[in-house]
């Protein structure tokens, strides 16, 4: 009889094969420049509401030109967290209630996204825009 409480296969085999390391998947960090298909990215502000670009600098007054929601807002800052104390990861006195509308907040700083620039503008007609779609 043997000493092993179960006899499977494998049930600690002191002859293992021993852990070979996985192979890497990307390649290690080479030099020089980077391949001229990487996509550029830019950061800019975007309206909470619509989504719309905004100027960078935005002041106590700025509106959406497109849905002229108000731009100096909670949401729209970057200090908004709604899992903070009084929903701002600043130290603040005072909640503010409406976080949509328009206060007077001093430490207002406008919330900026990185976006990718994927084109330069709209194609001019329907066989434009085939033909760019299929170009190498």
């Amino acid at each position: 009889m043997s000493d092993r409480k179960y006899r499977q296969r494998g049930y600690m085999d002191n002859d293992r094969e021993p852990q070979r390391p996985k192979p890497q998947s990307k390649p290690p960090d080479r030099e020089g420049p980077r391949s001229p298909r990487m996509m550029a990215f830019g950061e800019t502000v975007k309206c909470n509401a619509c989504g719309a670009k905004a100027p960078t600098n935005i002041t106590l007054t700025s509106t959406c030109p497109k849905c002229n929601a108000d731009f100096h807002t909670c949401r729209q800052c970057t200090y908004f967290d709604p899992s903070a104390r009084f929903e701002c990861r600043k130290p603040i006195t005072v909640k503010i209630v409406n976080k949509n509308a328009r206060n007077t907040c001093e430490l207002f700083a406008p919330r900026t996204v990185v976006e990718r620039e994927t084109s330069s503008g709209p194609p001019t007609d329907a066989r434009q825009a085939f033909a760019k779609l299929f170009k190498k």
